[in-house]
């Protein structure tokens, strides 16, 4: 091991991983920032993942592996943070990958400006299974600072408005700061949302860098998308709680902007539950799906932000009907339609889901 703190930790949880996590690890190895350290936490794998990162770690030193027994990835992410050395912590994902300049360019920022977060925008590599079809997006903001906690509370709702707070790949942090708070991860109510705003609840100085450096893959046919997650819902209303707390917190709750977000945020997750148990793999009888539906789109949270959302993708905007009108069947139609196309015609999903 190298005795000098590096400027980086990347933290990379990884499981069952072998199609793409050699593509990961060498885009942080051809990074431009040569000064980090990379602790990969394998995850009881039981395909070639294990033996690929031990082969990978003999050929580079900074690389370390530490093979764990299934133990999730909160808990993985969690023992990388006790084994952390660096000034500044980086998460990745092992089916992701970063280009070059994303390390230096960061940690280049968060330098000269003192900052306790750094933000940059991604692309999100849409692949449609086996088909070969597939959708590329970008999240970003322009290149802004934000000094004080006022400037940055004030703008935040535009960066929530972008998912650039949802996830952990697109964010430096300061591991002091991670270790001054107390923060480590939890499965529930989702791995990273309430890490990240556990962080910034009462940051001052950020940072936001327009360039997407970073490639999240994601796949909708043949693919974890697709399954059915029992408990969505109730794991979404627990991070909109928490999205409420924080804006509450920050004295903004009456503010018109982040409330449109706020709502309009949630009835995009409201539909993504529906259309969860519309898909064929849902095991629930119909007569329970739609139960279900009414039971979700009936809520007093639900009629608030259907009156107050101003929807962009043209799924949201088809939804609201529906839920307005409290007709749980008709949004049960509406999911299935959506699941057909998600599993069967890529091109309309996306014409549905992307912002107008």
């Amino acid at each position: 091991m190298n005795p000098k703190q590096p400027q980086v930790t990347v933290i990379m949880p990884v499981h069952n991983m072998d199609r793409s996590v050699r593509r990961a690890v060498e885009s942080l190895l051809n990074q431009s920032l040569r000064d980090f350290e990379l602790l990969v936490v394998d995850d009881g794998s039981t395909d070639r993942t294990s033996q690929m990162l031990d082969s990978m770690a003999e050929r580079d030193y900074r690389i370390s592996v530490y093979h764990l027994v299934q133990v999730g990835a909160a808990e993985a992410r969690n023992h990388a943070l006790d084994h952390a050395r660096g000034r500044y912590v980086y998460f990745m994902e092992a089916d992701d990958w970063a280009e070059p300049g994303m390390l230096e360019d960061m940690v280049r920022l968060a330098e000269d400006s003192s900052l306790e977060l750094v933000l940059a925008g991604y692309y999100i590599d849409a692949q449609f299974g086996d088909s070969g079809e597939h959708v590329t997006e970008v999240r970003c903001r322009p290149d802004a600072l934000y000094p004080t906690q006022q400037e940055f509370r004030a703008a935040a709702w535009q960066m929530f408005d972008q998912n650039l707070f949802y996830s952990l790949w697109n964010k430096l942090f300061v591991r002091a700061r991670i270790e001054e708070l107390g923060l480590r991860f939890s499965e529930v109510p989702s791995v990273s949302f309430p890490f990240v705003l556990s962080y910034i609840r009462d940051i001052e100085r950020v940072g936001n860098l327009e360039h997407p450096y970073y490639h999240y893959v994601c796949g909708y046919v043949g693919s974890e998308a697709l399954r059915w997650r029992e408990g969505l819902y109730e794991m979404r209303e627990k991070e909109h709680e928490l999205l409420l707390d924080l804006y509450c917190h920050w004295g903004l709750a009456g503010d018109a902007a982040s409330s449109e977000m706020i709502n309009r945020r949630y009835i995009e997750r409201l539909i993504s539950c529906v259309e969860n148990v519309c898909g064929p793999q849902c095991t629930l009888p119909k007569r329970e799906r739609v139960s279900q539906i009414k039971r979700m789109i009936g809520s007093d949270r639900a009629q608030l932000a259907a009156e107050t959302a101003r929807p962009r993708a043209a799924i949201a905007r088809t939804m609201l009907m529906p839920i307005k009108a409290k007709n749980a069947f008709l949004a049960y139609q509406e999911g299935r339609m959506i699941s057909f196309a998600k599993r069967h015609n890529s091109k309309v999903f996306v014409a549905l889901v992307v912002d107008r």
